[in-house]
């Protein structure tokens, strides 16, 4: 049992301890729900005795009164247990649950990114996360406890009274069985409707995101009227899900009201042939008008099981996705990088790479060029694990970077990539982020030496002037400086440079190379180039074409050898 709950909702093991304790003590809370019921049966019955016996004794109003107060004591202890067993240890859960989803997609692979929306993955750790914590601090708890409940007062019934028993519980299995034949059909609409759903968040998400584009070519109407039709398309399901649910629950609570029916026609007739008491007829009664609620509530929160189980779904989904792993030690003899018959597929019909091979040296700088989509920022990012290869090996130091955690592997690794991100934060605290413990007086060398001082100090509150949502009230130039200021802090003994300066002028573009010369030193560099000025003194060149290596060798020699290299200096006209 244990085991089935953990994986049948996703639990953890503490998550999974707290559920059982908490169906438990709601359990025990639905039973004492009873008590109140009881006690109006004590009285009932006494009053009927002292009817039939002027002569019996009542007992005394204070009896009564310590009575209630006992049985208030009693409810108030335990459904004391019982909120904080639910709600309080459901709270907890959901948050171990978020943070479980955060540490499971800093380990997943870049790939697994590359397959998912923004949007997507924010409803998932957040709006998902909420509604289960809704149903889990509701439905599933009330569902084993009220059923649990349930099956204790419908054997106490029988026993006391079989015919009558059988007489008020014969519909509640038929009732039960309407919901869980029904639950195919509700899994697909509440399905449905989930993926509708998200298919307006991924358009609003575009939709922010691509506003510039969006204004630039005059596309709202035309983006206005497909995020129309996806409204609609949720509205109908939505409408359609809930007329299901609607219509299938409010038939399971009509056919318990036969119940009722059945316990007031045949304890009459039984009441007539003086087979039944009074008093256990109006037992029966009181039972009837009651024990209903409860069945239509588990009724009900199976309904919501059934929701619960395509957002589970898609935690199942995420937790047996394949992470990567590898040895937190690493000390390497060396921090050259080799790749050997590199093979990179980003999906089956795609291939990055085949059969690529070359060796970037500690001490040298490296360079990667070639066509665009010849796979040159894939390779870099490779040597940095971002992704996995599926043939072949990269070695760091002559260690297979597969069998290194990627976290203990970056460490080793400045990198400043094309597309530059930067955070809603002070200049200082996002080149900060370079190196955590880093002082002040080291965050202004590294921004003196990216050339970042200047603009700067221009700023109205300077290094601690706060930039926007990646850096927005900066100009392209001066985020990319900020990017370089980053790596510079980090000091890291590999520097991977994709287009760099792509985004500079030439008089700062020649600052930030001298810049680039002093963080280069005795390091590992891999500079991604599509100008080949910027490559005019590295030590080696990798031309990449159609997915492979096509030349190696210094400037000098694939210049003299008149290959692509050479014809793409001559079409950037450098001499």
């Amino acid at each position: 049992m244990y085991n089935w709950i953990k994986s049948r909702f996703a639990l953890s093991d503490e998550g999974t301890k707290t559920f059982i304790k908490g169906v438990f003590w709601t359990t025990w809370h639905y039973l004492t729900l009873m008590l109140p019921l009881s006690f109006v049966f004590l009285f009932l019955k006494e009053y009927m005795a002292k009817m039939e016996k002027p002569s019996a004794e009542p007992h005394n109003i204070f009896i009564y009164l310590l009575i209630a107060l006992v049985i208030f004591l009693v409810m108030y202890v335990i459904y004391a247990l019982s909120y904080s067993s639910t709600y309080d240890s459901v709270y907890l859960e959901c948050k171990k649950r978020r943070i479980t989803l955060a540490e499971k997609l800093r380990k997943l692979p870049l790939s697994f990114f590359g397959k998912k929306d923004l949007s997507d993955l924010t409803s998932t750790i957040m709006a998902d996360v909420n509604s289960l914590e809704m149903i889990f601090s509701h439905a599933v708890p009330e569902i084993f406890a009220v059923a649990i409940m349930l099956l204790i007062c419908a054997v106490a019934l029988i026993i006391y009274n079989p015919l009558m028993g059988i007489a008020l519980l014969w519909v509640a299995p038929f009732a039960g069985l309407l919901i869980f034949f029904s639950r195919k059909m509700q899994f697909k609409n509440f399905k449905h409707t989930y993926d509708s759903g998200r298919v307006i968040s991924e358009d609003i998400q575009e939709c922010l995101e691509n506003i510039q584009e969006i204004k630039a070519y005059c596309e709202e109407e035309s983006i206005c009227k497909t995020m129309d039709e996806h409204s609609k398309n949720h509205e109908k399901s939505q409408i359609k899900g809930e007329f299901s649910v609607g219509v299938i629950l409010n038939g399971a609570q009509v056919f318990l009201k036969f119940g009722l029916a059945s316990v007031l026609i045949f304890g009459s007739i039984l009441l007539a042939q003086n087979k039944l008491s009074v008093f256990d007829y109006l037992v029966y009664i009181v039972c009837a008008s009651t024990i209903y609620s409860p069945i239509y509530l588990v009724l009900n929160n199976m309904a919501e099981l059934f929701f619960l189980d395509v957002r589970l779904k898609r935690f199942k989904e995420m937790d047996n996705m394949e992470v990567q792993h590898g040895t937190t030690k690493f000390t390497p003899k060396n921090f050259d990088i080799e790749f050997k018959d590199v093979s990179f597929f980003y999906n089956e019909d795609k291939q990055v790479l085949k059969n690529v091979s070359f060796t970037a040296k500690q001490g040298e700088i490296t360079a990667l060029v070639g066509p665009s989509g010849s796979g040159k920022t894939t390779a870099a990012k490779l040597a940095a694990r971002f992704w996995d290869i599926q043939g072949g090996t990269i070695t760091l130091g002559g260690e297979d970077i597969s069998r290194i955690d990627p976290e203990t592997l970056l460490k080793n690794f400045s990198i400043v990539f094309q597309d530059v991100v930067l955070f809603n934060t002070s200049i200082r605290d996002n080149i900060r982020i370079g190196k955590r413990d880093a002082t002040d007086e080291e965050i202004l060398r590294a921004a003196k030496l990216a050339n970042c001082d200047d603009f700067v100090r221009k700023l109205p509150q300077g290094y601690d002037t706060v930039i926007g949502e990646n850096g927005d009230t900066l100009s392209g130039g001066e985020r990319q400086r900020i990017s370089i200021a980053r790596a510079i802090l980090k000091d890291a003994p590999i520097v991977l440079l994709d287009e760099a300066t792509a985004s500079l002028d030439v008089e700062n573009e020649s600052k930030i190379q001298q810049s680039i010369s002093e963080l280069v030193q005795n390091k590992t560099v891999i500079i991604i180039a599509h100008r080949m000025r910027t490559i005019a003194n590295v030590d080696k060149v990798v031309v990449l074409d159609k997915n492979k290596v096509a030349e190696v060798g210094s400037p000098a020699e694939l210049k003299e050898k008149g290959g692509l290299f050479c014809k793409m200096l001559k079409l950037q006209e450098v001499n």
